[in-house]
């Protein structure tokens, strides 16, 4: 996301407790929000890859080394969650950690990484491995480098 992007506005997830808990998070550079259930979450904005506007929502998140790893769970359903199939249109993305944040660039894990990132994601949220019970679909593991 270029620069002057950053000044457009952002919509938050359409879901109300999603964008609930966004706007705490932003209101407060996660200190409220930071955590769900526990777990730590990050705030990703995407571009929306029919309406171009820019899309906001938090997610669980973990870390390989300096890159952010996440999980386009869809709570098991079968179909990728919005902001999964708006990062395959367009890579740039910009997330919060707390009160840092930064711009990025994210891929869907490669057959050969994936194993091992999602061995690293369901320990960071057990929950995920139900999710992948719970649908025909292959979770992809998205890893995100700063840009």
């Amino acid at each position: 996301m270029a620069e002057t992007e950053r000044d457009q506005a952002v919509v938050d997830s359409p879901v109300d407790w999603v964008a609930s808990h966004v706007r705490r998070y932003v209101a407060t550079d996660g200190t409220d929000g930071g955590t769900f259930h526990g777990y730590d979450a990050l705030l990703i904005t995407t571009r929306g890859r029919r309406s171009g506007q820019l899309r906001r929502t938090a997610l669980i998140y973990g870390r390989d080394g300096d890159r952010v790893v996440l999980v386009a769970s869809n709570g098991g359903a079968a179909t990728h969650p919005a902001w999964y199939l708006n990062l395959v249109a367009d890579p740039e993305v910009e997330l919060q950690i707390g009160a840092e944040r930064f711009r990025g660039r994210a891929r869907t894990a490669s057959a050969q990484e994936r194993p091992r990132l999602w061995e690293l994601m369901a320990k960071v949220f057990p929950t995920y491995a139900r999710y992948q019970r719970d649908t025909d679909r292959e979770i992809p593991v998205v890893v995100v480098d700063r840009a």
